[in-house]
């Protein structure tokens, strides 16, 4: 049996229905917009007849049934609204594991409101969420298959299962490993501000110094060459030009003063 939730605000009741019935791809037949449905607005009412939870299990006998199909809306525990006895167009509306709309219950009777802004076109779908037995849940969720296709399908038109103790620890475990691991792959690895830096390992410290060594005996080499001093040859022709030059200039005074003497 569905469920409903308690609203937090009421909406205007809509004077027509902005909805077709019609074939769907999820499950017999289905209401789809005809018109733009804005979130927060309210569709229909869930209306039928009233009965209690022991005359809907002599009415409608899961175990008997080759498939699940009622239109039975549960409103707290011990009455549901029967929609298939002087029911509306609300009991076509199909279940979806990711709905455009949900079911609030409002004193005891329930609204069909958009959650999402619906384009024409559209089914309209809300969250069923059968309650679970407390036997098997695995047979439960074959008895009660879900067929809405969508990214967040959960398989069954039961409500989500609770996880039990022992799960959400074991969850719990997971997510403080999960973040271990994190901090562990961007430890070193950080740019910026505070980020650590791996230190050289002793044969990158080897290798470094042996580069540094070659690289002075280099520098030192190529000093050598430049700072080459020249061999006695070279500084006997030097010295040849030098006082061939100077003999030069002397006879050039020579020959001024001789000139200066004539005049």
């Amino acid at each position: 049996m569905s469920k409903a939730r308690t609203p937090a605000r009421r909406t205007h009741k809509t004077s027509d229905l902005p909805f077709v019935i019609k074939r769907s791809a999820i499950a017999g037949r289905g209401a789809f917009a005809t018109r733009r449905i804005r979130a927060g607005q309210r569709i229909i009412e869930y209306i039928g007849e009233r009965i209690t939870h022991v005359e809907a299990d002599r009415r409608y006998d899961d175990d008997a049934m080759t498939e699940h199909h009622t239109f039975l809306f549960a409103i707290d525990g011990t009455h549901v609204i029967d929609g298939a006895v002087n029911g509306n167009e609300a009991r076509f509306i199909n279940h979806s594991c990711d709905p455009n709309c949900e079911a609030v219950d409002e004193d005891g009777h329930i609204f069909v409101e958009a959650i999402k802004n619906i384009q024409p076109g559209t089914e309209l779908t809300y969250d069923y969420q059968f309650e679970r037995g407390d036997e098997d849940d695995e047979l439960d969720e074959s008895r009660y298959p879900c067929r809405c296709g969508t990214a967040r399908c959960r398989g069954t038109i039961l409500a989500p299962r609770t996880p039990s103790k022992q799960e959400r620890a074991a969850a719990k475990r997971g997510r403080k490993k999960d973040k271990r691991n994190a901090k562990g792959k961007g430890k070193g690895k950080g740019k910026g501000k505070g980020a650590k830096q791996d230190k050289p390992s002793k044969k990158d410290k080897s290798v470094e110094k042996d580069k540094s060594a070659k690289k002075d005996k280099s520098s030192k080499k190529d000093k050598s060459v430049k700072k080459d001093k020249p061999s006695k040859k070279d500084k006997s022709a030097t010295k040849h030009e030098g006082a061939a030059r100077r003999a030069d200039t002397t006879a050039g005074r020579t020959v001024r003063a001789d000139s200066r003497a004539g005049r």
